[in-house]
C-alpha cells in the first residue's frame, strides 16, 4: 500500500498485542508481522488478524518479514534490545520504536522532543512513568526552572506483567535520567509502586518540582502544565490532572491519571496504554515524513 508505512513488532506479550491493536487504527501505519520466539497467545491471535508471524525474532523478521517494512516496535526487554533487537534493525535499515528502557538511541516524549528526533534510526520510549510525568516536568521547567524533580508512579500490580517487573531497576533509572535530559530538571529521581488493590485501580503518577525561579507567577506555571495536559490528550484521550498544581513554596505538586484505551488491556493498565499511545504517535510522525519521501514506494 503506497499511503501507509509498513510496520513490525518484536514481542507478541500484552504490550505488543495492544501495539497491534492501535496501529490497526493509525491512518499511516500498515501492521505487517509479529515477531517471538515461541509459539504463544499473542503469535495465535496475530495469525487471527490476518498478520504475518514468525518465532524466530527479529532474525525471523529480517529473513522473512515483508522486505518494505520499515518501521518495528520493540515490546521486549532491554537486555534484548540493547543486544540483539536494536543492533540488528539499525543494520538492515529498520527504524527501532524501542519500548525498553534499553535507551540506546535518544529518549522520546512526543510532545516535548519528537520534532527534534524524526530522523534517529533507534529512539526510546523512556517508560510508562516517564511519558505520564515528563510532560509536566518539562511544562514547568520550560517557564520556571526545574532544581529538582521527584515522580511517583503508581501502578495496578494486574498491569505489571513480567516484562514489567524484569525491567524494575531499568525503570528508575532510565526514567529518573530522563526527567533531566528530556524534562530539563536539574536533577530527577523516580519511584515505582505495584498497588495490589482489588479491584485494580487506574495508573496515577505524583509529580513534585522544586522551581528554579520563585520569581515567576504561579498561573503562567499552572497555565503551561494545563496546556500541556491538552497537548497530551491528542494522544492519549485518557490523560487527566487527578489533583490540580498546587503551589508551596518553591514546589509544584501535581497528581495526573491516565484511563487506558481499552483496545485489548483493561482500562486500569493506563501504564501501559500511553507508552503504546506515545510509541504509536512518534511512528506516525515518522512514518509521515518517510511518505512524503516516497518512503514506500
Amino acid at each position: 500500500m503506497g499511503d501507509k508505512i509498513k510496520v513490525a513488532v518484536i514481542g507478541p506479550g500484552n504490550i505488543g498485542t495492544d501495539l497491534m491493536y492501535k496501529i490497526f487504527r493509525s491512518k499511516n501505519l500498515e501492521m505487517s508481522m509479529m515477531a517471538g520466539i515461541v509459539e504463544s497467545e499473542g503469535i495465535t491471535r496475530a495469525q487471527s488478524k490476518g498478520v504475518a508471524t514468525t518465532i524466530e525474532g527479529v532474525d525471523g523478521l529480517i529473513k522473512d518479514g515483508d522486505k518494505d517494512i520499515k518501521i518495528v516496535f520493540d515490546a521486549t526487554s532491554a537486555a534484548a534490545h540493547l543486544k540483539f533487537n536494536g543492533p540488528k534493525l539499525k543494520e538492515n535499515g529498520m527504524v527501532s520504536i524501542d519500548l525498553t528502557p534499553a535507551a540506546v538511541g535518544p529518549y522520546c516524549v512526543p510532545v516535548v522532543n519528537l520534532d527534534k528526533l524524526a530522523d534517529e534510526p533507534d529512539i526510546n520510549m523512556v517508560t510508562c512513568g516517564g511519558q505520564a510525568t515528563i510532560p509536566i516536568v518539562y511544562a514547568i521547567s520550560r517557564v520556571a526552572g526545574a532544581e529538582y524533580a521527584e515522580i511517583i508512579a503508581c501502578i495496578s500490580s494486574k498491569s505489571a506483567g513480567p516484562g514489567t517487573r524484569a525491567n524494575m531497576d531499568e525503570f528508575t533509572e532510565t526514567t529518573s535520567k530522563a526527567l533531566e535530559v528530556v524534562g530539563g530538571a536539574e536533577k530527577g529521581k523516580a519511584i515505582i509502586v505495584l498497588n495490589p488493590a482489588e479491584p485494580p485501580l487506574m495508573m496515577t503518577n505524583t509529580i513534585h518540582v522544586r522551581v528554579k525561579d520563585k520569581s515567576v507567577p504561579f498561573e503562567k506555571i499552572e497555565e503551561s502544565i494545563l496546556t500541556m495536559v491538552e497537548e497530551l490528550k491528542n494522544y492519549v484521550p485518557g490523560y487527566t490532572l487527578r489533583v490540580p498544581p498546587i503551589m508551596d513554596g518553591d514546589k509544584v505538586t501535581t497528581i495526573v491519571q491516565i484511563e487506558g484505551q481499552a483496545d485489548f488491556l483493561p482500562a486500569y493498565s493506563g501504564n501501559l496504554d500511553i507508552i503504546n499511545s506515545a510509541a504509536v504517535a512518534a511512528a506516525e510522525k515518522i512514518a509521515e515524513r518517510m511518505l512524503k519521501e516516497g518512503g514506500n514506494n
